[in-house]
């Protein structure tokens, strides 16, 4: 399939890019939620102006109330995100536990919430300070005709905000997911401010009862469904990295067609020309590698696996460095609050570790090709 975007993909994009500009820019948005010091750090409006214009219902199938659509046009939303440093429970919510609800009786109870924008939700799966999802060590033990959940979650985007979890565990028959609805007795939620202002949690379960109705999909089945999720979050994340390192790198060569030294544009500079042109080839690269994985995701296939890692990695990688030049390039003023550059670059480190970092995704394309 061509690396490019069909019409209708570009309306999706223009359309996106518009009302992100308008609604979800970093001083109506970023700045106003992080300086109110809001403990959901992200506005409720916002989000149900996403369900209004479709965008919480972008992966839901057109028979549950969705638009039906898929992994490219979900990027082509969340690169706009990312582009204006949008907080928005999106990409947890609309994407990730969106994937893990699909073809379970779950969707049925949390969709139209979502739908609607009055729901987030929250994937709880790591619990140190890396992503290491197959070294889930939580336990669910059986009790009655359920489970009782016991262990610690951390690194929870929108835990503090989530209307449920979707949380992974070992059982006796191997791993399973389960739905888990806030205030249920015995959980302990911590909201946490992450280095971008957003709103993290770590969850404590101490002997959480759970019906058998909570699982999501089949119980000691949940590897294969955690694993679609994780593909769907990953992608997700890297479109987003894309958005963020696009939007610095941006903002830098405009910074370069401005800024006077010795009573020359800086822009003019030779060595600054090159690092602006390494850093568009970077970008670039990451964006093609993105849209490939959510189009082998879309289709199913077989490469999907890899390739989304390799979209993970590198667009990890191109943004790093797009917001660490950005800073250095603005100089001194590029560490200060009145600029923003420096915000991209925090959310850079969130988005990075999310899901797995660049070295994490690196490994991982290796060990799949026998390395």
């Amino acid at each position: 399939m061509p690396l490019y975007l069909t019409d209708d993909q570009v309306m999706l994009r223009d359309s996106a890019r518009e009302f992100m500009a308008a609604e979800g820019s970093i001083a109506k948005q970023y700045r106003k939620y992080r300086d109110m010091n809001c403990k959901d750090g992200f506005g409720h409006g916002l989000w149900k102006q996403f369900a209004e214009i479709g965008f919480t219902g972008i992966l839901v199938d057109e028979a549950d109330g969705g638009v039906g659509l898929g992994h490219v046009e979900a990027g082509i939303v969340l690169e706009e995100v990312g582009r204006n440093l949008t907080p928005s429970p999106f990409l947890i919510t609309a994407v990730a536990v969106v994937e893990a609800l699909r073809d379970t009786r779950h969707r049925e109870r949390w969709y139209p919430g979502i739908l609607a924008g009055d729901t987030v939700a929250a994937l709880a799966i790591d619990e140190g300070s890396k992503h290491r999802p197959e070294s889930i060590a939580m336990i669910a033990e059986r009790s009655g005709n359920g489970f009782r959940l016991s262990g610690r979650k951390q690194f929870v985007v929108q835990g503090a905000s989530a209307d449920f979890f979707v949380v992974a565990a070992a059982t006796p028959d191997g791993l399973t997911l389960f739905a888990v609805e806030k205030g249920v007795k015995g959980l302990e939620v911590e909201g946490v401010r992450l280095a971008d202002a957003s709103i993290g949690a770590r969850l404590e379960f101490d002997r959480v009862e759970l019906d058998a109705d909570a699982v999501i999909g089949e119980v000691g089945q949940g590897g294969p469904l955690l694993h679609r999720v994780l593909n769907a979050g990953r992608v997700g994340a890297a479109s987003e990295l894309v958005g963020v390192g696009s939007a610095a790198t941006g903002m830098t060569v405009d910074y370069l067609k401005q800024r006077k030294q010795f009573g020359r544009l800086i822009g003019e500079f030779q060595v600054l020309q090159h690092r602006a042109a390494h850093l568009y080839s970077e970008l670039e690269i990451a964006r093609a590698a993105t849209l490939k994985a959510q189009q082998l995701l879309d289709e199913d296939a077989d490469e999907a696996d890899m390739m989304v890692s390799v979209a993970k990695a590198k667009a990890g990688s191109a943004s790093a460095l797009a917001v660490r030049e950005g800073v250095q390039m603005h100089g001194g003023i590029g560490m200060t609050d009145e600029y923003d550059i420096g915000l991209y670059m925090k959310r850079d480190r969130v988005l990075s570790e999310l899901f797995g970092d660049a070295a994490y995704h690196a490994d991982r394309v290796a060990r799949l090709n026998d390395y």
